[in-house]
């Protein structure tokens, strides 16, 4: 119960500091952070969390990652499910209050985005679904492939939350001109129930191709990165 709270509570920080930036910092007039800045929020809050309770949960903080691990053999099938459950519920938590500060000022209106991710009308860039599917399938590969190489016994010691979070920012430094970027159902999830409309409609693309690509990156870990036993 212990690692599943701390899913839960990492979860809704990766949540609240991502797409909080994204929502009140991004386009503050004079001093927005715009990409560059959300990109580096979305990172500081898996270097923070992994530092705080890596040692309790492995800091998932994501469905797919738990899933990807598995795929690769780092984590056990029988806390699939109620690890997707805390990191769900830790995501929905923060949208709401994300979406209770936000709504604070004067104007605010969640069907602008509520940093939602989207493909098509919907994504920043005006991307195209397949494009959308392909960048969030391709980036999550590579986190995995980060995560693996990062936390494996060989890999130098503790610089891991590093090279995950700096992984991370790098990923949306890509990515946030196509789909507003996910590759992180539950962070997709948090904010989408909250938009409602295109929002959850869309939201089956940010399930499926996150999933897919970390479950590849598994397997290309395992392939070239494992040691043979």
């Amino acid at each position: 119960m212990k690692a599943y709270a701390a899913e839960c509570f990492g979860t809704f920080w990766l949540v609240l500091g991502g797409c909080g930036s994204a929502v009140l910092a991004a386009a503050f007039p004079g001093v927005g952070i715009g990409l560059t800045g959300v990109s580096l929020a979305f990172g500081l809050t898996v270097v923070t969390m992994a530092y705080a309770i890596g040692h309790v949960s492995g800091c998932h903080l994501n469905p797919a990652v738990s899933i990807g691990l598995w795929a690769g053999g780092r984590f056990e099938a029988g806390k699939l499910l109620p690890y997707i459950v805390a990191q769900v519920l830790g995501a929905v938590i923060a949208g709401g209050v994300l979406y209770l500060i936000a709504s604070g000022k004067a104007g605010f209106n969640v069907t602008a985005g509520f940093a939602s991710n989207g493909y098509g009308e919907h994504s920043p860039g005006k991307y195209s679904m397949f494009a959308a599917l392909l960048t969030e399938v391709v980036m999550t590969m590579m986190f995995l492939i980060i995560i693996m190489g990062s936390t494996d016994k060989r890999a130098p010691q503790g610089f891991a939350p590093l090279a995950i979070g700096l992984g991370l920012t790098l990923i949306h430094l890509i990515s946030i001109p196509v789909t507003n970027t996910s590759v992180n159902p539950a962070r997709s999830t948090g904010v989408a129930v909250f938009v409602g409309d295109w929002a959850l409609m869309q939201l089956w693309a940010f399930w499926v191709a996150p999933i897919i690509g970390a479950v590849l990156g598994a397997f290309a870990y395992r392939a070239f990165g494992e040691s043979e036993r």
